[in-house]
This record gives C-alpha cells, structure tokens and sequence, in this order.
C-alpha cells in the first residue's frame, strides 16, 4: 500500500469531467497538491455524501493551492452521470481496469454489495514531486475521511 514518504506511482486513465478525457498523474503535478479521494463506488450514500462534502470545500482546498479528484473502478459514462447528479464540479478518475487501486495497494472486495476489487475509502494528498505528503486508507467503506485534517495536509504544504 502507498504510504507517506512514497512516490505515487505514475496512471494514465479517463477522466469524468462533464466529457471525457485523459488523466496522466505526471502530467497534472502542476495542479499539486493533489488530492486523490479513492470511493469504493458511484451512487451509493456514502460515497455520495463524501464526494459532496469535498465539492461543499472545494473553494477552500483551491485557495489553499490543492486540485480534488474522486477516483473509482466505474466507468467515465457512469463518473460523468453522478457527477451531474450531485452537483460536482471537480473530475473523477475511471479505473475500470483497475489497475491504479491495485498499484496503490487499495484494492478490497465489498461483500455486501457483491462486487470484488472496488477501491478502498482512502485519500492521498500528493505534493509536486509526486511525493505522498498525507495518506489515510479505511478498510471500512462506512467511514469517511476527516475532511479538517486532510485540509491540514494540503495547507502544510502552501
């Protein structure tokens, strides 16, 4: 699993942002911080409160300097309905292949709702040099990150 002190390892995958479009970690570095907000999945209640609190801070994380992607293992198509449903602003990363939660080792299965391999509820914060500056990880998809600490992260680094 990525940890702090690592270096994210670099994907290349589509981006749901009203469009679709491609998402290069090494070629959004000039957004950094980065904050990446892994979901186990679209449309479900507390994936969606958790996508909606960070579009309810997303003025506060940009005046602190900080670029917000939600990344799940749904399709773009699927990214880019949701986000229209809640009102998001910010793009979400599609890893149907799921390629980059299996990378950063934060891949779990979620028994309950039948389906293996989603994305762990987790947040990195990744710093201009790809360097994970903050990272926490839940094996619990019912608990949300907290949001004043990742704000602390992404202000550290201002």
């Amino acid at each position: 699993m990525v940890t702090v002190g690592d270096t994210a390892p670099d994907f290349t995958a589509p981006l749901a942002n009203g469009a679709v479009a491609e998402f290069a970690l090494s070629e959004r570095l000039d957004e950094a911080p980065l904050v990446l907000a892994f979901f186990p999945g679209a449309f479900t209640s507390v994936c969606t409160h958790e996508m909606e609190t960070f579009e309810d801070r997303l003025d506060e994380f940009a005046d602190a300097g900080a670029t917000i992607y939600g990344v799940s293992i749904d399709t773009p198509f699927a990214l880019n309905a949701f986000r229209e449903d809640t009102g998001l602003t910010y793009g979400l990363i599609s890893d149907t292949n799921r390629r980059i939660v299996d990378t950063y080792g934060l891949s779990m299965d979620f028994a309950s709702m039948g389906v293996d391999d989603v994305a762990k509820r987790a947040v990195l914060v990744i710093d201009g040099d790809r360097q994970v500056q903050y990272a926490w990880v839940s094996d619990d998809p019912g608990i949300e990150p907290d949001y004043d600490e990742v704000y602390e992260a992404v202000e550290a680094l201002s």
